[in-house]
């Protein structure tokens, strides 16, 4: 089973540390495709984060800062889900509830938007390294 990405570098990569998202995500990545997680159990949640991006991007005011906000963390019952279907999903979603969570508890519209896009950096980045690891 994959060994999650701690809370500790979790928080450090919410925090814009780029080198531990990469090669967190790399080792990561590769333990998740090793367990044999399939691509579409990722996808699913990945999908949603780029929808959400996109809208939150398009208008990066407060309110829709906050209505995006909102549908991050109806993620959670969403990976709760994937992780008691399947319990390879687990790390994955363990992860990713930290991450939903620092992004919730930023001060403000402007940090949580930044905390959002470091979100969907380190999914992707996992994503990536989980295919190019052979994931199928």
């Amino acid at each position: 089973m994959a060994t999650r990405i701690s809370n500790d570098f979790v928080s450090k990569i919410m925090d814009g540390n780029a080198k531990l998202l990469v090669d967190e995500a790399q080792r990561f990545g590769k333990e998740l495709a090793d367990d044999r997680l399939a691509k579409g159990q990722i996808r699913g949640a990945f999908g949603t984060v780029r929808q959400i991006q996109a809208s939150w991007v398009a208008q990066p005011d407060a309110a829709t800062a906050q209505k995006q906000l909102r549908k991050v963390l109806l993620l959670k019952p969403r990976l709760a889900y994937q992780k008691a279907r399947e319990p390879k999903v687990g790390p994955l979603a363990d992860v990713l509830t930290d991450a939903i969570d620092l992004v919730a508890k930023a001060d403000n519209a402007d940090a949580q938007t930044l905390r959002f896009g470091y979100l969907v950096d380190l999914f992707e980045a996992i994503l990536a390294y989980h295919t190019a690891a052979g994931g199928k």
